[in-house]
């Protein structure tokens, strides 16, 4: 189970409940935040071609038993009963079509049961309407930043709608931890440990034995170059069965920073054990052929880039310098697969580096990157093709926004 899919946020349950009541005596805590993965047998991403072609199926008609629709859907939802959620969603919808809560409703029904073009659609109308309804905004940052295939642009909409929900003063204080959550997960994603690591903290200020903060929290401070505290956090996850692979993989990592190869594969069998999908064996090639495929990716560049590294040494290591990873700020992560050192064409050199300038390419960070020799040689290109647009001045905005990210 990949990362994305095991803290795959449904809001379920008492967990997650919108506008839930207070606890009944004083002495307990905030509701748990929790993880739990979508259980719909049809759910797809919304990008799936012919999801607008699917045969109609009308919902059944809303049982509100005397009560309001809107109620109605949010206690069929809390029960799990997302069908007739829908349904009497729909019909509040349909009664009040200006009542945002009616349509952040339906959204939420609607990305439960997995239909999540249906579910965006929902969520855009309930804050067309209302752009800050908690409830809308909670779906929508979990929708966009949890749930779907991550990417970059629906990792940043998720953390737009939830650091919204967290910026209101009138957000109801028992979602704050569910936004923050969210929000963590979607900053680690985007590479922001910094922030990510700042909403953990806001989750488990509520909810200290929150495990999916727990570990937002180990990542971002594995992400910040804090290996000591980092080792710590994943240690205390090693036990969690459904955290478990991903501590061991990183305590791989940590481990092999500190040259303790056999004990970190010990970790990286571990995890492979528990989550072969996710951590399969990866393609490493000796050292020697690592540089040949370097070298080979080097000659079969465009001329103009040959041009440019003229000059350049291009370099292959095993693992990223902490003294490379410090001397950005943030730091950089360390599993970059590449890095480039110096200033940009044309401008001056400072004689801090000597080459001036040159790039790297990190042996085994490469090969945990990909899943075959050929996808390494790929990879390899790729990385190269980036640190070759920092050589010629380009920031990793733009090296995103041309698909070198």
């Amino acid at each position: 189970m990949s990362r994305r899919g095991l803290l795959a946020l449904c809001l379920l349950l008492t967990a997650c409940k919108r506008n839930a009541s207070a606890p009944e005596t004083g002495d307990a805590g905030p509701p748990e935040v929790s993880a739990v993965k979508p259980t719909s047998a049809n759910a797809t991403d919304s990008d799936e071609p012919g999801d607008s072609a699917r045969p109609v199926q009308p919902l059944a008609v809303c049982q509100a038993r005397g009560g309001s629709p809107l109620d109605a859907a949010r206690g069929y939802y809390d029960s799990g009963r997302f069908e007739e959620a829908l349904s009497c969603a729909a019909q509040a919808a349909a009664l009040e079509p200006d009542l945002a809560s009616a349509h952040a409703e339906r959204g939420v029904a609607l990305a439960a049961l997995g239909r999540e073009s249906d579910a965006q659609l929902a969520f855009a109308r309930a804050l067309a309407i209302d752009p800050g309804d908690a409830d809308a905004l909670l779906g929508a940052a979990h929708l966009y930043a949890v749930q779907m295939t991550s990417t970059r642009e629906r990792d940043e909409l998720g953390t737009l709608y939830a650091e919204r929900g967290l910026s209101q003063p009138g957000t109801p204080p028992e979602l704050i931890p569910h936004l923050a959550l969210v929000s963590a997960m979607a900053f680690n994603d985007l590479g922001q440990a910094e922030e990510a690591l700042a909403r953990a903290a806001i989750v488990l200020a509520r909810e200290p034995g929150s495990r999916e903060a727990l570990y937002e929290r180990a990542l971002a401070l594995f992400e910040l170059c804090r290996f000591s505290e980092a080792k710590r956090a994943f240690q205390g996850l090693v036990d969690d069965a459904e955290r478990a692979a991903h501590a061991h993989q990183h305590l791989g990592l940590l481990l092999e920073r500190e040259g303790k190869w056999k004990q970190a594969q010990t970790h990286f069998d571990k995890a492979r054990t528990l989550a072969p999908d996710d951590f399969p064996t990866p393609p490493l090639p000796t050292e020697d052929t690592f540089r040949v495929d370097v070298a080979r990716a080097v000659s079969e560049l465009p001329a103009d880039m040959r041009n440019d590294l003229e000059g350049v040494p291009v370099t292959a290591e095993e693992l990223p310098a902490e003294v490379d990873l410090l001397a950005n700020q943030p730091p950089l992560s360390p599993t970059i697969l590449g890095l480039f050192r110096g200033p940009p064409l044309g401008a001056p050199c400072d004689g801090a580096e000597t080459p001036c300038r040159s790039v790297v390419l990190y042996r085994r960070n490469l090969a945990r990157a990909v899943r075959t020799p050929a996808e390494l040689r790929e990879q390899i290109r790729v990385t190269l093709l980036h640190e070759i647009g920092h050589l010629r001045g380009e920031d990793d905005e733009e090296l995103a926004a041309r698909g070198l990210e």
